[in-house]
């Protein structure tokens, strides 16, 4: 995998203030790392670009890997996955309490593949909600 060049990597932390820009997870309460992702990835011909890279958590990182595309839980149809740097989370995603519902194909594709309601990570949001930090 081509490693981003250092400036380039400053760039999409600026872009993602301080968050994941698939869960929205606060870097600063991570007791992970977040890394750059590819958006598309490498392996699908995805280049080493601003437009093609985001800064993930570890947990979605981890769950998107090489993922372009998942099952729509609702239709059955291939979907592709959220992309930060084209959609705006607001018009696929929507907050209930700790949990991440998608509200378009697109979101609850990604929801899925990504795990975001997985248990320990909704967990991790209502202590984070009953703290106010988010």
């Amino acid at each position: 995998m081509s490693r981003p060049s250092r400036e380039l990597e400053r760039r999409v932390i600026a872009l993602a203030a301080g968050r994941c820009e698939y869960c929205r997870l606060p870097e600063k309460v991570s007791a992970l790392p977040f890394h750059v992702d590819h958006i598309i990835t490498e392996k699908h011909r995805g280049a080493t670009v601003l437009e093609n890279l985001a800064w993930a958590c570890f947990s979605c990182n981890m769950h998107k890997g090489p993922n372009i595309a998942g099952i729509d839980p609702i239709t059955g149809e291939v979907v592709r996955l959220f992309r930060p740097r084209q959609d705006v989370w607001d018009e696929h995603f929507k907050w209930k309490g700790a949990w991440l519902h998608g509200q378009t194909d697109v979101g609850r594709t990604t929801v899925m593949v990504l795990e975001m309601n997985d248990p320990d990570v909704v967990l991790l949001r209502e202590l984070l909600l009953t703290e106010g930090v988010l």
